[in-house]
């Protein structure tokens, strides 16, 4: 057997010179279940780059956000259009609080093993951050406040992403390596 799964919903197997299908049910059901692995270990392999990817964004928005902003209009042209912005300690008070609870939340999903894939959403509020310490004209007082805050938060969720897929690479690697070394399905506690 050289090749034993392909890509999508239709996946074949290769038995030296002939072809039959996973879908066709003529193949066992270890096979099937081969193929299933294989996915989950790339899909497994994908998402645990996903927390150092953020954090390079958030590098990157950090550097822009460095310079004052300077690409973004006048504070006092968006202020005009808008209205007076928040204070810079009302900003500073939700900024603790959603440190606190973004950290909280991310110890109790890597405690409780749950797949969650909210990274970027925290560049996304991070980057609120910068902007509104830039419309109330406090930027260059609050920088390092957010980019704390941002690679401490980034930082726990890169562990519990990496965590996450770690536990199941090396779950789902056990399973394969049983299957073929047996060739019967794993165990329930390998799955």
């Amino acid at each position: 057997m050289r090749n034993v799964c392909g890509t999508g919903d239709y996946m074949t197997v290769e038995y030296d010179n002939q072809k039959s299908s996973c879908n066709d049910g003529s193949d066992t059901y270890v096979v099937i279940l081969r193929c299933q692995y294989e996915r989950e270990l790339e899909h497994l392999n994908r998402l645990s780059t996903r927390g150092i990817r953020a954090v390079a964004l958030f590098l990157v928005v950090s550097m822009a956000s460095w310079g004052n902003l300077s690409f973004l209009p006048s504070p006092d042209a968006v202020t005009a259009l808008l209205g007076n912005p928040p204070s810079s300690r009302a900003i500073g008070i939700v900024l603790l609080l959603y440190t606190f609870s973004a950290i909280i939340l991310s110890l109790a999903r890597m405690a409780s093993g749950i797949e969650h894939r909210s990274s970027f959403s925290h560049v996304g509020y991070l980057t609120g951050f910068y902007f509104f310490y830039y419309f109330c004209k406090a930027l260059g007082d609050n920088y390092w406040a957010v980019f704390g805050a941002g690679i401490t938060i980034l930082g726990v969720e890169s562990y519990r992403i990496w965590t996450f897929c770690a536990e199941g690479i090396s779950r789902k690697k056990e399973a394969l390596t049983f299957i073929t070394r047996t060739g019967r399905p794993p165990p329930d506690e390998l799955y």
